[in-house]
């Protein structure tokens, strides 16, 4: 199987062209589109710099919720020492959800000088970035084909005035298709991915996709989150398992990748969601709230053994 390099250099007539086409002898040799291009490149490495930790969330399949871990994980990560150095990216085009969980529908980005663009600041001081912002009502589809979304997102990740943060989390929609490949090749430098599955075996079947993919773009496999793991029932405490139970270990184990941990079902989640709530602030003493602290410091520990990316 031919391996997918996450990489954005592309052949130029200069071959060792740095960008600086004011100085460069052979600017000339180089088109208007190969210019912009790499003014863009330069953008983006001067707002991917100012940020400690890009980590994309990403899943085989819908419907494991992985718009809802990615939010309160965010607002985990906010809570646990990193107030107003987080940032969303909601990468979903076509059904971008993010800004409906942090209670920031119906806002929308603002621009500034030379093309910046400010992203919407929601609960603890997380920044967002949505198409949700862009759209003119909720009916609006997004009709696009690929590379009009990868322009899109080399856009929000460019242009957007994200500021100095500790970390950017950036939810993938499902799958391993152009959103989720674009941003590999955007961001070279790309932390890792968490994976987030459910317990059932046709989650684990195509979560383990996501997992190869992630190796044949060359970004590491930060672990694997199994959502949906039991119910904890708010009158008794005991656990039911509602689906199977495990799944998401089992790949974990399999794959040898680590396993960060396990997310019951809880209604106040979905509760809060709806109501544009931050679950984890408002719910911090209960078993779900307790699982994503748990799981936010997994990963502040990887981070910090994890060996530096260039």
């Amino acid at each position: 199987m031919t391996k997918v390099k996450a990489t954005t250099k592309q052949a130029n007539p200069a071959e060792e062209c740095d960008g600086k086409c004011g100085t460069c002898p052979t600017s000339d040799a180089c088109s208007d589109q190969r210019k912009q291009q790499f003014e863009q490149e330069r953008k983006l490495k001067l707002k991917m710099d100012k940020i400690k930790h890009k980590i994309a969330v990403i899943s085989g399949k819908g419907g494991v919720g992985k718009s809802t871990v990615t939010v309160n994980l965010a607002v985990a990560f906010a809570l646990h020492g990193h107030n107003g150095k987080v940032g969303i990216l909601d990468a979903d085009i076509h059904g971008p959800c993010v800004p409906k969980m942090l209670g920031l529908k119906g806002q929308k980005i603002v621009g500034g000088p030379a093309g910046m663009l400010f992203p919407v600041t929601g609960h603890l001081g997380i920044k967002v970035a949505s198409m949700d912002f862009l759209l003119p009502t909720d009916e609006a589809p997004v009709i696009w084909r690929g590379p009009l979304k990868m322009r899109v997102l080399q856009q929000f990740l460019s242009d957007i005035a994200w500021g100095e943060l500790d970390f950017l989390l950036i939810d993938l929609p499902p799958g391993t298709g152009d959103e989720p490949l674009s941003v590999m090749q955007l961001i070279p430098d790309m932390d890792g991915v968490i994976i987030v599955t459910m317990p059932s075996e046709v989650s684990e079947a195509v979560v383990k996709k996501s997992v190869t993919f992630a190796r044949q773009v060359g970004v590491p496999v930060i672990g694997v989150i199994e959502n949906m793991s039991g119910f904890i029932c708010p009158d008794c405490g005991a656990k039911i398992d509602i689906f199977k139970t495990g799944g998401g270990k089992r790949i974990a184990d399999s794959m040898n990748v680590p396993y960060l941990g396990s997310l019951p079902i809880d209604p106040a989640i979905c509760n809060d969601s709806d109501g544009g709530l931050a679950f984890m602030a408002e719910n911090k003493n209960s078993p779900s709230a307790k699982a994503f602290s748990e799981i936010v410091e997994k990963i502040e520990r990887f981070q910090a053994t994890a060996p530096v990316r260039s």
